[in-house]
């Protein structure tokens, strides 16, 4: 077979090695594009974390905080308990009739006198108000009966007007009957409405506790 064979020409065949340079680049790439998802995704995780970070701080105490309720009295109220209300049977009641029914003046006093206050005069009105109360009933007392006696008697019924005189005596008040008036408040109403007056109810307040 020696000589069957023979190479002609000036240039031999050249024998090229595996193509490394293309799977070394290939592999170049391929890390680099690994390395930047990675990187990627790094920033990704990054964000959501300080970006909760972030919304919990523009939040502000709020988020951290509890609304509490707390129960307080009303102004108003505290005056009135702060003026130590008197009792029923420490107020005198002069029940006056200013209409033309009769015997409303004494039914009223006896109901008055049932509740625990203490009756006065009963009789007519004085020609200053005779006939000329128009709506349920006239409060008559000092000034300083103002927020206390007259305010006491004033929860028997409703619909009437206080007025104040010159008269010094706080604790003795006039009822003078209107030709608007029907019956005193049931007694269930005027305990209810005398409890509220001399325990009046805290109002509820919110407060943010953190």
């Amino acid at each position: 077979m020696g000589g069957q064979y023979r190479i002609t020409g000036d240039k031999y065949p050249r024998l090229r090695r595996p193509k490394r340079r293309r799977r070394l680049v290939l592999t170049i790439v391929a890390s680099v594009t690994a390395l930047g998802l990675v990187g990627w995704g790094t920033l990704q995780l990054i964000d959501v974390f300080t970006g909760d970070e972030d919304q919990a701080a523009a939040a502000g105490p709020k988020a951290d905080c509890a609304t509490r309720v707390t129960s307080s009295p009303s102004p108003k109220a505290s005056g009135s308990a702060a003026k130590d209300l008197p009792a029923p049977g420490r107020i005198t009641v002069n029940v006056l009739n200013a209409t033309p029914r009769a015997g409303l003046a004494k039914d009223t006093a006896d109901e008055l006198k049932q509740r625990g206050f203490r009756i006065g005069n009963v009789g007519n009105a004085t020609e200053e108000y005779d006939k000329k109360v128009k709506g349920t009933a006239m409060l008559l007392g000092a000034k300083a009966a103002e927020d206390t006696a007259l305010a006491v008697l004033n929860t028997q019924l409703t619909g009437a007007q206080s007025k104040t005189d010159g008269r010094k005596k706080a604790t003795e008040v006039d009822l003078v009957i209107g030709t608007g008036f029907k019956a005193l408040s049931t007694r269930k109403d005027a305990d209810k409405a005398l409890a509220a007056l001399t325990s009046p109810e805290p109002t509820p307040t919110a407060s943010k506790t953190c």
